[in-house]
C-alpha cells in the first residue's frame, strides 16, 4: 500500500520495552538527553484507559527514547498502578531481549528480518512477532565545525566521510557543495553506534541506495564503515558532536533539536538542498510501501527520492510484540500503553520534540492491531 502523501505520513521511531517477566511500565530512561522529560507535562492524559498493574520493563531504540519519556510519564500520571521502565539499550538489544522471551514488548528501528519472525514463535506460543509503527521523523546529520552553520552534504560524500575516505572539512568535495563556506583544515571526526542500532541500519541503507558507488558496505544493524569512533546510543554520539569540534555523526532530530546541535541539508539532486524536518521527511515517506503482510505494519522506505522538499534520510521505529500467545500478566498493560501511545494524544505530544505523528490510516491500523493483540 503506498502512503498518501496528503496524510503527511511520518517516520516512526518506537521504543521496545524490556520487560523481564514484570506486568506494567515504569519511567526511566538512562540515556542522557533533556529533549523527552521537559515536554511531557504537554500530553493529554484525559483519554488514557488504564489496564493492568504492576511494573513492565522495557528496553530497545534509543532514536525514541525523548518520545517514550512523554509517554510513560503522562501514562504513569493517569495509570497509578502501573510503572514503565524504558532502557533505550539499542534496536539491537531490544529485538534480542524480546526473543530471549524477557519482554513483554520491544521496540526496533528496523522491521523484522524473516528468521527473527521464525524465532519468535518460540515465545509467541501460537503466533509469532509483528512490527507496529509508532513514532517517525528524520534522521539529522548533525556536525560541529566551527564558523560553518548551513552546511550541505550529498550521499556520496556523507558515504566517503563514514568510511574514512574524507578526512578533511575543506576536503574539495565539500567545497564544491559549499562554495561560500569558510571550510576549514580541521580533521572529521565521524562517530557511529558502538550498539547494534535501528538507526545505523537505516542510514546506512540511504547510504547504500543513494551512493552505492562509494558505499560498499551491505546495510546493518551493526556499523560495517571503516575508522570513525563509536560512541552508545543516539544520546552518546549526539553528545559527542556537541563537545568534538570537526566532529559529525547521524542520529533522529529530536537529538540534534534538545542538544541545539546543527545538522546538514541534502543535495539530493532537487532544485534546492533539503532539511531535515518533520515535514521534509514526511514527503519522501509519502512514498512507504506497506510490505508486512496480514497484521504486521513493516514499511519498505524510499531512500532515494528526489522530489522537492523531500528528505530521504528517515526513520521508522516499530513496537514489536506477539500477535498471540503473550504472557496473561502483562497483555492488558501493553495494549493500553500502546493504545495510548497510538492514539491521537499520544501522537499529538511528540511534534514538538522533532518526531512525525502517525498519518491517520497507520494508526488506525495500529491500534485496531493492538486491540487484536492476545
Amino acid at each position: 500500500m503506498k502512503l498518501q502523501r496528503k496524510n503527511r505520513v511520518r517516520a516512526l521511531a518506537v521504543g521496545a520495552l524490556a520487560v523481564s517477566g514484570a506486568l506494567a511500565l515504569t519511567a526511566c530512561g538512562s540515556d542522557d538527553t533533556s529533549g523527552g522529560g521537559g515536554s511531557a507535562g504537554a500530553a493529554k492524559t484525559s483519554n488514557i484507559k488504564c489496564d493492568g498493574k504492576g511494573k513492565l520493563l522495557a528496553s530497545g531504540s534509543s532514536a525514541q527514547k525523548n518520545a517514550m519519556d512523554v509517554w510513560v510519564q503522562a501514562y504513569a500520571g493517569a495509570c497509578k498502578g502501573t510503572e514503565i521502565n524504558y532502557q533505550p539499550t539499542g534496536s539491537g538489544a531490544g529485538v534480542t531481549t524480546f526473543l530471549q522471551g524477557q519482554t513483554a514488548f520491544a521496540g526496533s528501528d528496523s522491521a523484522l528480518k524473516p528468521e527473527e519472525v521464525a524465532k519468535s514463535k518460540k515465545v509467541c506460543k501460537g503466533g509469532q512477532a509483528i512490527d507496529m509503527p509508532m513514532v517517525g521523523g528524520p534522521i539529522a546529520v548533525g556536525y560541529n565545525v566551527p564558523g560553518v552553520d548551513n552546511l550541505v552534504l550529498d550521499a556520496p560524500t556523507l558515504a566517503k566521510i563514514f568510511d574514512a575516505k574524507i578526512t578533511k572539512w575543506n576536503d574539495p568535495a565539500i567545497k564544491k557543495l559549499n562554495p561560500s563556506a569558510k571550510l576549514p583544515d580541521l580533521k572529521v571526526q565521524a562517530f557511529h553506534r558502538s550498539d547494534d542500532s535501528g538507526t545505523t541500519d537505516n542510514f546506512t541503507k540511504y547510504l547504500k541506495g543513494a551512493a552505492p558507488g562509494d558505499w560498499k558496505h551491505e546495510p546493518a544493524k551493526k556499523w560495517e564503515g571503516t575508522g570513525g569512533q563509536a560512541a552508545s546510543g543516539s544520546a552518546g554520539v549526539s553528545s559527542q558532536v556537541k563537545q568534538t569540534s570537526g566532529a559529525i555523526s547521524y542520529f533522529e532530530l529530536s537529538y540534534a533539536t534538545a542538544g541545539k546541535i546543527p545538522t546538514a541539508k541534502l543535495n539530493t539532486g532537487a532544485k534546492e538542498p533539503v532539511d531535515a524536518t518533520v515535514d521534509n521527511a514526511s514527503k519522501a515517506i509519502s512514498e512507504a510501501q506497506q510490505v508486512g503482510k496480514g497484521d504486521d505494519l513493516a514499511l519498505k522506505l524510499n531512500y532515494t527520492s528526489k522530489a522537492e522538499g523531500a528528505y530521504p534520510i528517515t526513520l521508522v521505529t516499530y513496537e514489536i510484540a506477539c500477535d498471540k500467545g503473550n504472557k496473561a500478566e502483562t497483555l492488558p498493560a501493553t495494549k493500553s500503553f500502546l493504545t495510548y501511545a497510538a492514539s491521537k494524544d499520544g501522537q499529538a505530544a511528540l511534534k514538538a520534540l522533532g518526531y512525525a505523528p502517525l498519518p491517520t490510516e497507520i494508526a488506525d491500523k495500529v491500534r485496531a492491531t493492538v486491540a487484536k493483540l492476545s
